[in-house]
């Protein structure tokens, strides 16, 4: 085959659009015709729906993950200067929330293997300042939570989780099985339409066991009304899930653990055809999580990476690089960081990690012919 075979996509919405397209497009049209698009029935029943999914007392919709994470933090009353525990590998949202409130990010370094922050980082990180720690559920897989949980409770600190990229996920901790994003006081998710349960549009959602915290987190997410419209407790955002939105995800979470199972199907095909190139390293599996493989990331010698990638774009294969920089060596982060700042792991990740394709319409033929030009790759960079 040569660079004719496209068709593959990093994310192919299109083709998952298809297969739920009859629904989808009625429940849209119903929708018009109703004329609630800002709440409503569909939004509530996509709420009711979620909680039942989780196994969580609440979930508040909101406009985006991004939103989610500010509100959470809002919700929690941090104040300006208290110290959150970050993963400095992850997306920019997880920390430029934390700097937008005034709070102070404290990055710390990851596990070289599977990607989640490093517990005894977290515990190095600790000052009287430390308040909260934001584990990232990175690329489909959980952070350990079980150790993690017995530290912030040792030190009182807040736990949120961010889970814009592992939703589904099942995480076992010492009482048994929790959905990731549901173990700490706040989890948060994105449903943007890349994620493993994407909206056609931007989304988010917040959830919480605690029922003081909902209803903060949800009079927050409507301008700090409380109870009664036009009659604020609390200074808030505007931060709504639309209907059209919720119609989507409502149809789409029926399917959310077939979607998982494949791209396991997808991430197990990868693993068997790649595991004898030895310049390699496929995603580890951890123990206490499965894996909903958001995103199917290699790690690669520094030398080859962006040499592999352009080899790839050239025959047809899209890739991606998550994430180029360290969030500390980012521009904006400047201000809150130490400038002496090393993080040995992160550094070297974004040096050498690049993701394949992946998402739940990956056909074996596509499959294949990715894992061979990877082959041709090395074969020819001995």
């Amino acid at each position: 085959m040569n660079s004719i075979f496209t068709g593959i996509q990093m994310v192919d919405l299109k083709s998952q659009y298809k297969k739920i397209k009859t629904e989808v497009d009625q429940e849209i049209l119903d929708t018009i015709e109703s004329a609630a698009f800002i709440n409503g029935p569909k939004v509530k029943q996509f709420k009711e729906h979620m909680e039942r999914y989780l196994n969580v007392a609440s979930v508040v919709p909101c406009a985006n993950g991004t939103d989610a994470l500010q509100i959470a933090m809002m919700a929690l009353g941090l104040q300006p200067g208290d110290e959150i525990i970050v993963p400095a590998f992850t997306y920019v949202a997880t920390a430029e929330v934390i700097a937008l409130l005034q709070l102070k990010p404290v990055m710390i370094d990851v596990d070289p293997d599977h990607f989640n922050i490093n517990i005894e980082q977290v515990e190095q990180a600790l000052t009287p300042k430390t308040k909260a720690i934001v584990p990232v559920h990175l690329f489909g897989q959980s952070v350990d939570m079980t150790p993690l949980l017995e530290f912030a409770k040792a030190h009182n600190l807040y736990i949120i989780e961010d889970n814009a990229q592992s939703i589904g996920a099942d995480v076992q901790l010492s009482t048994g099985t929790q959905k990731a994003g549901t173990i700490g006081h706040i989890g948060c998710t994105s449903f943007y339409p890349a994620k493993n349960l994407g909206a056609f549009g931007d989304g988010g959602a917040i959830f919480t066991n605690d029922a003081e915290l909902a209803e903060k987190i949800t009079a927050i997410a409507n301008h700090g009304q409380a109870k009664q419209r036009y009659y604020h407790d609390m200074i808030g955002v505007n931060s709504r899930l639309d209907a059209l939105q919720a119609v989507v995800l409502n149809i789409k979470l029926k399917h959310l653990d077939d979607y998982a199972a494949a791209r396991n199907k997808a991430a197990q095909f990868y693993d068997n055809t790649l595991k004898d190139i030895e310049q390699i390293q496929t995603p580890k599996r951890v123990s206490w999580s499965n894996h909903v493989f958001h995103q199917y990331t290699l790690k690669v010698p520094a030398n080859h990476r962006d040499s592999l990638k352009q080899f790839l774009q050239k025959q047809g294969v899209p890739s991606m690089i998550y994430y180029p920089v360290p969030l500390y060596k980012q521009k904006a982060f400047q201000p809150f960081v130490d400038s002496n700042i090393t993080l040995p792991v992160t550094e070297k990740l974004c040096d050498t990690v690049i993701s394949l394709p992946m998402h739940t319409e990956l056909q074996e033929e596509q499959l294949n012919y990715i894992s061979e030009q990877i082959h041709t790759y090395f074969d020819k960079n001995e």
